[in-house]
């Protein structure tokens, strides 16, 4: 199995990117804030880029990023951890449901709000874009499959984009100033480094990377590792801990892969767009917390687990949220993957419902 590494358009811009990335970090170590090694990346990358400051992220160093906070993520998944998931089947089955019903409304508010008002979008193209843009799932792949039914991509990766970004700064922020104190204390199965163990642990999750990546599955670098790590970890089979820095290193590099999206052009697609994405997307945490507290009464676990597993944010970032402040990092990690799976299963299925239900 082949792995091809495409330069980068300029080296010098995804150093100097790296640098400023790291200097942001190092920031927000020193002012304590929530989540240092991935918000300050991703917070002053975004800055300078809409500036018009020349960024770059390199794939395989964003890959590399979700590589290790995967393999990371799985050393949570006791025996003991697994059998607790395994008995809240409900509860991830009614935060899918969630999810899309959500999505759906998004989408809808999205398609009134513009009606005839975005300049060369007809009717139908803002039915499909609004409706994928609402979708709560991967950015990356919601628009994929939004360019196949014909909407406009830009717009809808800018809606991703932006409520990723959200919801990736407010979280951590909100639970910090909750002052919600750490669950996982007692839960990591793996706490020791032992190096042979740890690259016996890397060349696993390497090849479940590679094996995801060959069968086009969705974020093959975090999941394949994942899922190496998460099955081992299960059978109580145990390598290696990850080493504070790499785990902090990984977070910097999906933190400036982020950042780097928000371009000059990104400020001007569509501001009118941009600014109901924005709005929707507080609502839409606000509902979310309050379904997770629902959910946190009949499941009888913290709130504050709830709110990260139910957020509508990216799967690395709520998890790597999860794991910095350690706040249920399995169940966290378990909603928000079952939600991107069967969102990326459902979307187009229930869209085709969704669009013969309103031409009926």
């Amino acid at each position: 199995m082949l792995v091809r590494f495409s330069p980068p358009a300029s080296w010098w811009r995804v150093l100097s990117t790296l640098l400023i990335a790291l200097g942001a970090a190092l920031a927000c170590v020193g002012l304590h804030t929530p989540i240092p090694w991935m918000i300050g990346p991703l917070v002053v990358v975004s800055l300078v880029s809409m500036v018009g400051v020349p960024t770059e992220s390199w794939t395989p160093l964003r890959n590399t990023g979700q590589w290790v906070i995967g393999s990371a993520l799985g050393l949570y998944f006791t025996p003991e951890v697994g059998a607790l998931i395994a008995g809240l089947w409900w509860a991830v089955v009614l935060g899918v449901i969630w999810a899309l019903g959500l999505g759906l409304g998004f989408g809808a508010w999205l398609r009134r709000l513009h009606a005839g008002r975005l300049a060369g979008v007809s009717a139908e193209q803002l039915r499909i874009t609004s409706y994928f843009s609402g979708a709560i799932g991967g950015a990356s792949e919601m628009t994929l499959i939004a360019e196949r039914q014909g909407a406009r991509t830009d717009l809808v990766a800018a809606a991703h984009s932006l409520r990723v970004l959200l919801v990736t700064v407010t979280i951590p922020f909100a639970m910090q100033i909750w002052g919600v104190a750490p669950l996982d204390l007692s839960t990591l199965g793996v706490r020791e480094v032992h190096p042979v163990g740890l690259v016996s642990l890397g060349l696993l999750t390497l090849v479940g990377a590679l094996v995801m990546q060959r069968l086009g599955r969705a974020n093959p670098w975090f999941m394949g590792a994942l899922m190496v790590t998460l099955l081992f970890t299960l059978a109580d089979v145990q390598f290696s801990a990850i080493p504070g820095w790499l785990s902090a290193s990984a977070q910097l590099l999906i933190g400036a892969s982020l950042g780097v999206r928000f371009t000059p052009a990104f400020v001007h697609t569509a501001p009118r767009w941009l600014a109901s994405v924005g709005v929707a997307s507080l609502v839409m945490m606000g509902l979310c917390a309050a379904f997770a507290w629902g959910l946190a009464q009949l499941t009888g676990l913290h709130p504050a687990t709830m709110i990260l597993g139910t957020s509508p944010g990216g799967i690395a970032e709520m998890s790597i949220t999860a794991k910095v402040l350690q706040l249920g990092v399995p169940v966290v990690t378990a909603f928000q993957v079952c939600r991107l799976v069967a969102v990326l299963i459902l979307a187009e299925p229930v869209y085709h419902w969704w669009s013969r239900r309103r031409l009926t």
